[in-house]
């Protein structure tokens, strides 16, 4: 459990560290797009370059990043396997009313590919920004929203509360885990409808100790007379630097690239 590093913050002092995180939501948001709307694997060769050059800018070991490949390989393997059967084309092996064909061969390659390129391109907006920076960032992007009776500050709250929980609920996991396996519980043995069994003495304690936490902040906010964000100031509000805007160039080149790529080619 301690393995699952999702909504982690890893401090490096980086130059993506120090990005505003208004450009680093954008980018993020810009990066999944761009990761789907272009199929050919030119497109998929830059949004691949794009990702190594950020996440060697960022200095977040590599390896540290993939650990939340975990957390979606049965996803992975399901819609690689559903790409793989249902991809009409060119049949290279018949199995009964299924076939192989060389079209979902390579669509299951780079569905395989664009997923994981996904979670780690995701994951390296958590790894290097703060949940309180997240929250800022939100707020500030969306307060155009505001115009439209959108609660932006309460929205972006509940995003960063959810990040914070992540952590401390896998930690409460793999406590709850230890413990039932000195009580004698088994999580490893067995076909996957008795393991999914076994995890009743584990999900159940988590979810009651996921309410008493939520109860506790919910009374540790009230006592603290929190009534969402109208009339609150900020300590160090936001405010773009020279490097951010060059950052903001970069990116729209790099989207404009993309689009290109998907029009000619």
């Amino acid at each position: 459990m301690k393995e699952i590093t999702l909504g982690q913050y890893y401090p490096s002092g980086s130059l993506i560290h120090r990005l505003d995180p208004r450009v680093k939501l954008l980018a993020t948001l810009i990066y999944i797009v761009t990761l789907f709307i272009c199929p050919k694997w030119q497109g998929v060769f830059i949004s691949a370059l794009w990702l190594v050059t950020i996440i060697r800018i960022s200095k977040v070991p590599f390896l540290y990043m993939a650990r939340q490949l975990k957390v979606v390989i049965v996803v992975l393997i399901i819609a690689s396997v559903f790409n793989l059967f249902l991809t009409d084309g060119e049949a290279l092996v018949q199995l009964g009313r299924f076939s192989i064909t060389k079209e979902g061969i390579w669509q299951a390659f780079f569905i395989a590919v664009r997923l994981i390129m996904l979670v780690m391109g995701t994951s390296l907006l958590t790894f290097t920004s703060t949940p309180n920076e997240l929250t800022d960032g939100m707020e500030t992007g969306l307060r155009f929203l505001k115009k439209i009776r959108v609660p932006v500050h309460e929205v972006a709250m509940m995003m960063s509360i959810a990040l914070r929980f992540i952590p401390i609920l896998v930690e409460e996991a793999d406590k709850i885990m230890k413990a039932q396996k000195a009580r004698g519980a088994d999580f490893e043995t067995g076909n996957i409808f008795r393991k999914a069994k076994n995890l009743i003495p584990l999900l159940v304690p988590l979810f009651v100790a996921s309410f008493r936490r939520a109860d506790d902040l919910a009374l540790a906010m009230d006592a603290r007379c929190y009534h969402g964000g109208e009339g609150r100031t900020k300590l160090h509000p936001l405010v773009y630097t020279r490097a951010d805007k060059i950052a903001y160039v970069i990116l729209f080149a790099y989207l404009a690239v993309i689009i290109l790529i998907r029009i000619f080619l």
